[in-house]
């Protein structure tokens, strides 16, 4: 199978595009018709085997994470995800393996009426390259920057899951934590819903500490007070290994692709009932504070001790 007859057979799906796009697989770009009023979101992930995923996780689920991780952060922004593109790079051509991928990610692409309208292939170590991009009102968009003194702190759904599914042979084969891990579910709808609301967002990918970091220093270095019986934990986390390592894990341990947000106080009920009409359970962890830093109210634990979120670090050229 050649270069094109892989794209043709297995990732060529006009059925599933949208009426946003004009022209999609098969020319030298594609062309998208812009919905007037709303500004253009775009953002990009790369996986790379071993890295950013385990070369053991089946197939469908590595389809699914490639996609997923951009749409938490499409969410992040607060916008409405409307099309992608792939650039793959294989290190062979195994039809069964690219089926499988592209099973999971057109699965997850038809969920939230993401289109898939180009990208590439080519030759090397197994990758995965997601460009997604979408639309948000203007004053709808959320970032990090904008969290004030006196916000409530929410987090979408449970987390430290996924750390927990590495932690061990034993965590990754608990159903609960294996899902955790492999098949992160973006949170587009409350992440558009929030537009308004929110003061600030983002999504946990590199661990809560680091992530919500970021938001206070893109805030003006404020601080949080975080409530350590309200950190929402997979209970399978801390019956493997204990309620401690569990919260360890929560704050640093990352890959959770779920939602931190800030609101005022007074949007506490705003809140809640988006959540409830969403489905969507939704956990109030804490308090935006003057000073730089978080706590952890409620418990022992030495944040210095906990991982600092992932990073990724290259060697220094000797050039």
């Amino acid at each position: 199978m050649d270069e094109f007859e892989l794209i043709d057979q297995i990732f060529h799906r006009p059925e599933g595009l949208s009426s946003q796009v004009a022209i999609g697989i098969g020319d030298d770009g594609a062309v998208i018709n812009v919905t007037a009023g709303k500004q253009a979101v775009v953002v990009m992930d790369t996986l790379v085997a071993d890295v950013h995923f385990l070369e053991s996780q089946s197939a469908s689920s590595i389809g699914h994470r490639a996609l997923a991780v951009n749409l938490s952060d499409i969410a992040a922004m607060g916008a409405v995800p409307r099309w992608a593109t792939l650039s793959l790079t294989l290190s062979e051509v195994n039809e069964n393996w690219l089926n499988g991928f592209a099973d999971g990610f057109f699965e997850l692409a038809g969920r939230h009426e993401v289109a898939l309208i180009g990208g590439d292939t080519t030759a090397g170590p197994l990758a995965a390259c997601v460009t997604v991009g979408g639309e948000v009102e203007t004053e709808g968009v959320l970032r990090r920057a904008g969290a004030q003194p006196g916000d409530f702190v929410y987090l979408s759904g449970r987390i430290g899951g996924a750390a927990a599914a590495l932690s061990s042979a034993e965590g990754y084969a608990d159903p609960v934590l294996h899902r955790a891990l492999c098949w992160p579910q973006p949170r587009t709808e409350l992440g558009s819903a929030l537009g308004g609301i929110a003061n600030s967002a983002v999504d946990v990918s590199d661990g809560l500490l680091a992530d919500l970091g970021h938001v206070l220093n893109a805030s003006g270095g404020l601080g949080a007070d975080l409530e350590a019986d309200s950190l929402p934990l997979f209970e399978s986390a801390v019956a493997l290994l204990g309620r401690r390592p569990a919260l360890e894990l929560a704050l640093g341990g990352g890959d959770d692709y779920e939602l931190c947000f800030t609101t005022p106080k007074n949007r506490h009920q705003e809140v809640l009932e988006t959540g409830h009409r969403l489905g969507q359970e939704l956990f109030r962890i804490g308090q935006i504070t003057e000073r730089g830093g978080c706590r952890i109210l409620g418990s022992e634990l030495d944040l210095d001790a906990v991982s600092a979120g992932y990073q990724h670090a290259w060697p220094r050229s000797k050039a």
